[in-house]
């Protein structure tokens, strides 16, 4: 049963996504192609002139004719070749698994979908593809183009216009303005008083005067700070899982964190090295070890130690550096420079690291007698704890010394067996622990691969045929103690292993009595040599301690795990209860040496790997040196040479200000990834980012590159189309106008509340309910476990994995939820019932302050007259609810210009 579990996870993992395409192309096409194809029919090789690079070329075909016919798998040559049903049997070294023949043909009846403007490359062009990629080089600052602004963004932006016969367009109105700037950085509508103000501000430096102000206000933080939670899928529960509660009580602290980091423009590179190592960085504020839930809110995976990793591996390649280094979790990346070596690498940092039972608290204690008799119970409860998986562990580790010998014929008999995942195995009390035969299988195949002496004589049994006459001798070690041992060859491999396990069992009652009277090792060096199987970082007994979901896979009875999950339960239980804690990762006491996994299997360890980041980010790595890797990593990534963080980063602040970033691909800047539309301007920014031109300007501020931003004519004009531009760039790729914007939910459901007056202007604390009655929506509870169909209605992206840009979809249910549900129309009876509105008797004078209050103008005559008249066919009350109720719906109020 287990077993067939474990094929099933498999096969979820690992099936394509059928009803998206592009993720069938990418998971089920792409790799056959490349590994199977290109070899042979691409631009450097192309038989039978036919190439397979490129859809073009399949359509053209090689001397034969078309290569695919799309729709239609049966008239396709390719279809036929790989199927061998006919003269032509492709690939000539065999034919193709079925599942990569169903891949294909199922490709061809979708139409042969395939991605724009990608050419592939075989696996021995992705090093020279790489070594010209644009994200991979490193980031120069390019001269400015030649143009009449002084911005240099404006003089990026002006050449590529130019070159297709374009302008920018008009500057937008300052209404427009402010309220683009306001929503923008606060992701709120800006008030009337505020808009009128601006209006009459004639200085030259008003609008620069105004992005001062929104970027010191509070609301600024809280606006970037749910931008941010996208990228770390942010959640205030785990997922599914087996033995913990499903909660995360203090996810929060990571929101809070995460807000206030922006809100005092934490440099960027120190807002990653907290993000990854802040516990092992000196801390102005104590309460900066919540940005350690950056790694630690991801979801838990049922508990798997490996998926856990990954998404940890997933949000920093990713999140950080644009990099799918999770692609090479079972093979080389197919498409990037990203060995699986990579990928293990990063494991071993991360399997390095473990996640405290009682996280440390967020900020002092109180220092009252409750909270000292609160602590007393939580101590008691957490002792127990460790008390117990202490206890299991040192039996677990005795009973391997003690029992060797049956663990050696255990690990024999499943040699060839399958391997099945550490934490899905089980066993009864009593019975050999399988995660402990399993150990003994990895110790004897590296004993094997070394060649170690002590072993010879037992990798020469274990291939032997016992059924036929025994050789007169076996291989000899240089062991005495092995060599005497087999003197007389044994007749059986359960022999072979009690002898072992009594060489075994004498070492190790003489080091007991040698330990107890001081001594470091064993004198005699044969004695020593045998006493390294049992104790040492290499030992297969001695298993470390885990005090987290690392212990389950070592204990896998269920008395032990039910036991287990009483108990940590019960100190979680009782830890919410307290002041908020930081959710963080520590440096585990013994750093995990990686290995890569075979097919990306942690039962197949293969070849070793040092822990250290990618090269294609450092190709000057060297292997990280202290605890577990992560400060070193983190300071990697947030480095100057690193070609791929900063681009990443001014990328995704370009895609918020203008709708569409210059890189459409804003997790993945690999060979797959459309090139920017800019390459120059990103780089420069990328360049002005890290090293300000200003020497008196502060460098990885994510505050001034807005401001760098926004204070652009690119930014600042206007919305409305033209028809030269429409013709020659129908996309707006070269941003001849800018980008009209639907509000996000979260800016919508705000700004409800905000001309409700309804809102709450408080800074952080435990997560609400959504929709909320006065909270902003970033402090809302996120249920990674049900997501909420309302945040799906309107593109919040699920936190099952990282989210770098939000989808945009107009679907029906968002203008029900408007216009059926309570939220909105409870919005406009309180907008109503707010005293300036309420005092208001005179018609015209009470239109005027709803229009102000919802759109920040006066209402037109027009508008005057329809509202006239709608407020003239029934009940008074009714209609007035039913004016602000529409115009809360308007088009006006949610879209930003």
């Amino acid at each position: 049963m287990a077993r067939l579990s474990a094929i099933l996870v498999v096969v979820a993992w690992c099936a394509p996504a059928l009803a998206d395409d592009a993720a069938f192309f990418e998971k089920s096409v792409r790799p056959v192609l490349v590994e199977k194809c290109l070899s042979c029919h691409s631009a450097a090789k192309a038989k039978s002139g036919l190439r397979l690079d490129i859809r073009e070329m399949l359509l053209k075909g090689g001397e034969g004719g078309a290569a695919i016919v799309p729709g239609k798998p049966t008239e396709s040559r390719l279809i036929a070749a790989v199927k061998q049903s006919g003269e032509l049997k492709m690939p000539p070294a065999g034919k193709l698994p079925e599942r990569e023949i169903a891949a294909l043909e199922e490709w061809v009846r979708r139409g042969a979908p395939w991605p724009a403007m990608v050419v592939l490359a075989p696996p021995d062009g992705i090093a020279a593809a790489a070594a010209k990629h644009w994200a991979f080089q490193p980031i120069r600052r390019p001269p400015l183009p030649v143009a009449k602004s002084d911005n240099p963004i404006d003089r990026f932006i002006a050449a590529k216009l130019s070159d297709s016969g374009l302008s920018l367009s008009p500057r937008a109105s300052k209404r427009t303005l402010i309220r683009r700037a306001t929503f923008d950085l606060h992701g709120l509508p800006p008030t009337a008083e505020e808009i009128d103000a601006f209006l009459k501000d004639d200085a030259s430096n008003a609008y620069e005067k105004l992005l001062d102000r929104l970027l010191a206000s509070p609301r600024y933080g809280e606006r970037w700070g749910r931008h941010w939670l996208d990228v770390a899928r942010y959640a205030d529960n785990k997922g599914y899982v087996f033995f913990e509660g499903k909660e995360y009580p203090w996810a929060w602290t990571y929101r809070d964190y995460t807000i206030a980091a922006f809100n005092r423009d934490l440099p960027f590179d120190r807002f990653i090295v907290e993000q990854l190592a802040a516990d092992l960085v000196p801390l102005d504020d104590s309460k900066s070890l919540a940005a350690l839930g950056f790694l630690t809110v991801g979801g838990h995976f049922m508990n798997n130690t490996h998926d856990i990793i990954d998404d940890r591996i997933d949000v920093v390649t990713r999140g950080l550096m644009g990099l799918t280094v999770t692609c090479a979790r079972c093979h080389d990346h197919k498409f990037d420079p990203i060995p699986a070596a990579d990928y293990y690498s990063l494991y071993g940092v991360f399997r390095s690291c473990v996640e405290p039972t009682v996280p440390p608290a967020w900020g002092p204690p109180p220092a009252t007698g409750e909270y000292q008799l609160f602590a007393a119970e939580l101590r008691v409860r957490e002792k127990r704890l460790v008390d117990f998986v202490t206890a299991k562990h040192a039996g677990l580790v005795a009973g391997a010394r003690r029992r060797a010998a049956e663990y050696l014929l255990a690990a024999h008999a499943a040699r060839n067996a399958p391997p099945a995942d550490d934490f899905m195995l089980l066993a009864d009390p009593g019975d050999l622990n399988p995660s402990m035969i399993v150990r003994w299988r990895h110790f004897l195949n590296d004993a094997k691969k070394r060649n170690d002496p002590i072993w010879i004589p037992w990798h020469a049994c274990a291939e032997r045929n016992w059924s036929k006459p025994s050789p007169a001798a076996i291989p000899s070690s240089s062991n005495k103690w092995v060599r005497e041992a087999f003197a007389v060859p044994p007749k059986s491999m359960k022999e072979v292993a009690d002898r072992y396990g009594k060489l075994l069992a004498d070492v190790d009652r003489q080091w007991k009595e040698a330990s107890a009277a001081g001594a470091k090792q064993l004198a005699n060096p044969d004695a020593e040599e045998l006493r390294r199987v049992l104790y040492g970082p290499v030992a297969p007994a001695d298993a470390p301690l885990a005090l987290d979901w690392g212990f389950l896979s070592l204990f896998p009875d269920r008395a032990t795990q039910g036991e287990y999950q009483k108990l940590i339960r019960a100190v979680e239980a009782w830890s919410a209860k307290g002041p908020p804690r930081a959710m963080v990762l520590a440096d585990s006491p013994r750093p995990y040496d990686p290995r890569i996994f075979e097919r990306g299997h942690p039962g197949r360890p293969g070849e070793a790997v040092p822990r250290q980041i990618p090269k294609i980010a450092n190709p000057g790595r060297t292997p990280f040196r202290s605890g577990s890797g992560r400060l070193e990593l983190a300071r990697q990534i947030a480095s100057k040479s690193n070609p791929l963080t900063a681009r990443v980063l001014v990328n995704r602040v370009w895609m918020h200000h203008f709708g569409s970033p210059l890189v459409a691909t804003p997790s993945d800047f690999g060979l797959r990834s459309d090139p920017p539309t800019h390459p120059r301007l990103l780089d420069w920014l990328a360049a002005e980012f890290m090293e300000p031109s200003d020497p008196d300007a502060k460098p990885w501020t994510v505050k001034r590159l807005h401001k760098l931003i926004m204070l652009s004519e690119a930014y600042r004009q206007r919305s409305v189309d033209r028809e030269a531009g429409r013709a020659a760039d129908s996309e707006n790729r070269l941003l001849w106008r800018q980008n009209r914007r639907r509000l996000e939910f979260e800016a919508l459901h705000d700004s409800l509340l905000a001309v409700s007056g309804s809102l709450k202007n408080e800074l952080g604390g435990k997560p609400v309910p959504l929709p909320s009655a006065n909270r902003r929506a970033v402090y809302g509870y996120v249920d990674r476990l049900e997501f909420p169909s309302l945040l799906t209605t309107f593109d919040v992206p699920n936190p099952a994995g990282l989210s770098p840009q939000r989808t945009a979809t107009t679907v029906a249910p968002q203008a029900l939820f408007l216009m059926n549900g309570p939220f909105a129309r409870t919005a406009a009876k309180k907008l109503l019932a707010l005293p300036d509105v309420q005092k208001k008797k005179n018609v015209d004078e009470k239109l005027e302050t709803v229009f102000l209050r919802v759109l920040g103008r006066k209402p037109t005559a027009d508008e005057r007259k329809l509202a006239r008249a709608l407020l003239g066919k029934g009940p008074k009350a009714e209609r007035w609810t039913d004016l602000v109720h529409g115009l809360l719906m308007t088009n006006e109020f949610a879209f930003v210009d």
